[in-house]
């Protein structure tokens, strides 16, 4: 038995994530996923009009707010078969991608980066090399020596006075750290923009939901984003067309930084590309609404089964048999009571904690599976999915940015990596990175569709609803940031009987299952990278933070004792 290593609570995150990891001579050689947190909101749902459900179940997260009302909206609409006008679908469709963009540059730049970038050696640094290293990556208007400059002495000022703040409890001179004190300046720089840069983002699709968190524009039907060109109060061509002037920069910002940064400090860490695979299938699902009726998209959705991208598997439609008769959950190894798999319109949520037992029961999260061929398998959700799904289909827009993204990293290694590194821990950072650029130019195509239809005099918005007696039953799926969402419900006399919401951390943080089958953040941390430094567990950080884990504040140590060799004060993810 190996050295226990336990990381209670994962930070940087939303939720509560512990992760435990057992070495042998620096080796993971067995790894525990643990959500640490249980909510009941499906319970709490029981009994509720369908009407309310996405107004409670954005509830679910304080970041992924708007993800859960967009699936359970499609979810009730889906039980009533109801068709929305292509208005609501657009806006909609604006929602999405701008919390997409929000969501995406706020992972790397400020919840994981700093996994990769030394900030206190920015202090360091030479300015001019830092801006010329930054305008060698693209023509970015602010990688100037002034502003760098500037950056560098604000940081030496809060070291100075012992005031790091957010920066204060990093792993600063790791020695898994290899980026030079230029290049980290120039990615710190970048942090501190993309603060600026992912707020255009929420303000353009507040203007379309009403507010940020929890948007209000939402109804089973449609939306009440009401549209006329000719009053103040509604959605007009001068909201519109700053709206668009919001998506415009950040699609500078995505295109001219994130996504060279991305590639270039994953460039410089290149054993990382081939290290952190985890389970061998993916699973996304096709969002942007293009057709009425959810019948097609300008994502791509399917599954792709034992890394091999020639078993692609298309999901088409909001109706996709494929995927509503193949989502299945396990309980085996989770805080509730029973040991079953079980289709989400049949689950129960009868929570029964037990503590955390290695072999037993040890985690708040369910394990899902997708049934193939008769077998449930783990699968991995997120924008690399996605993108593997989207290349392997011959995406259009997902095959241009890939192909730009395997070239911008052969100029920086001379080599030509195939599309799979995206089966890595560096891969699902430049998976997510070229998924915002795709949801960038999304974003303009989207715009226009809806300022076309407006054009034309369609101001309709909504599409009025009934409940039937009886039972019915629906689900409504949306590919989110963080991979695929869905949400089940089954309504009885227009009231909500049962209610389940299978999200993209349950996908890729669940336990093992009744076949002992790990979940994708277990999987991925066997054979990880050696551990330098059991005290500070930096290599284990780095995978599971590219999964952009939603499930924080302090670290805890434990030798194989059991005893507490270090606790790391940390700033919780809500406060950066």
């Amino acid at each position: 038995m190996g050295q226990r290593i336990t990381v209670d609570p994962i930070t940087r995150i939303e939720g509560h994530l512990r992760i435990d990891v057992e070495v042998d001579k620096g080796k993971i050689i067995n790894s525990w996923s643990s959500g640490q947190m249980w909510r009941g909101i499906e319970l709490i749902l029981e009994g509720k009009h369908p009407n309310d459900a996405w107004l409670i179940t954005q509830r679910i997260c304080g970041v992924c707010t708007t993800v859960h009302a967009i699936a359970s909206v499609r979810a009730v609409e889906n039980a009533l078969d109801v068709t929305i006008p292509m208005n609501a679908e657009y806006i909609r469709n604006l929602i999405v991608l701008g919390h997409g963009l929000h969501d995406h540059i706020v992972h790397f730049f400020h919840l994981s980066a700093l996994d990769w970038v030394d900030v206190i050696s920015a202090t360091k640094a030479d300015p001019k090399k830092s801006a010329a290293a930054a305008q060698s990556l693209s023509d970015w208007h602010r990688n100037s020596v002034t502003e760098f400059k500037a950056v560098q002495d604000k940081i030496k000022g809060f070291a100075a006075k012992g005031r790091l703040g957010i920066f204060a409890n990093g792993y600063w001179g790791h020695p898994a750290m290899k980026l030079s004190p230029e290049e980290n300046l120039m990615a710190v720089a970048h942090y501190l923009q993309a603060l600026e840069y992912q707020r255009y983002a929420t303000q353009a699709y507040a203007i379309l939901g009403g507010k940020n968190p929890h948007i209000q524009n939402l109804t089973v039907g449609g939306v009440t984003t009401a549209i006329n060109p000719d009053n103040d109060t509604a959605l007009n061509m001068e909201k519109l067309q700053h709206i668009k002037k919001l998506f415009d920069d950040v699609s500078q910002f995505v295109k001219k930084v994130y996504l060279p940064d991305v590639l270039y400090i994953g460039s410089r860490y290149p054993e990382w590309l081939s290290i952190g695979g985890g389970v061998p299938n993916y699973l996304a699902v096709p969002d942007i609404v293009t057709a009425k009726g959810g019948t097609a998209f300008d994502l791509p959705g399917g599954t792709i089964i034992n890394n091999d991208v020639k078993t692609v598997n298309e999901i088409k439609t909001f109706r996709d048999a494929y995927f509503r008769d193949n989502v299945a959950e396990s309980i085996a190894h989770s805080w509730y009571q029973g040991e079953w798999t079980r289709h989400p319109y049949d689950e129960v949520t009868i929570p029964e904690y037990t503590g955390f037992q290695d072999n037993k029961d040890y985690s708040w999260v369910k394990a899902p599976r997708f049934k193939i061929n008769g077998k449930y398998l783990p699968m991995e959700v997120g924008p690399a999915a996605q993108v593997l799904v989207g290349f392997a289909a011959g995406h259009a827009k997902t095959v241009e940015w890939v192909n730009y993204a395997i070239q911008t990293l052969k100029q920086h290694t001379g080599k030509l990596l195939p599309p799979t590194i995206l089966m890595s821990t560096i891969g699902r950072h430049a998976a997510r990175a070229i998924r915002a650029a795709i949801l960038a130019d999304l974003a303009d195509r989207q715009w226009h569709l809806l300022v076309e239809n407006i054009g034309k005099g369609d101001y309709e918005i909504v599409t009025p609803v009934t409940y039937p007696k009886g039972e019915i039953q629906g689900f409504g799926f949306h590919e989110a940031p963080r991979g695929t969402l869905s949400h089940w419900v089954v309504i009885k006399n227009g009231k909500i009987k049962n209610y389940q919401a299978v999200v993209p951390s349950t996908w890729n943080a669940g336990p093992r299952d009744s076949g002992d089958q790990k979940g994708p953040y277990e999987a991925s941390l066997v054979d990880n990278h050696p551990i330098a430094d059991p005290a500070r567990p930096l290599e284990v950080l780095r995978t599971v933070h590219s999964f952009d884990p939603c499930l924080a504040c302090a670290i805890h140590m434990h030798d194989p004792d059991g005893k507490k060799v270090n606790e790391i004060s940390v700033i919780p993810a809500c406060a950066i």
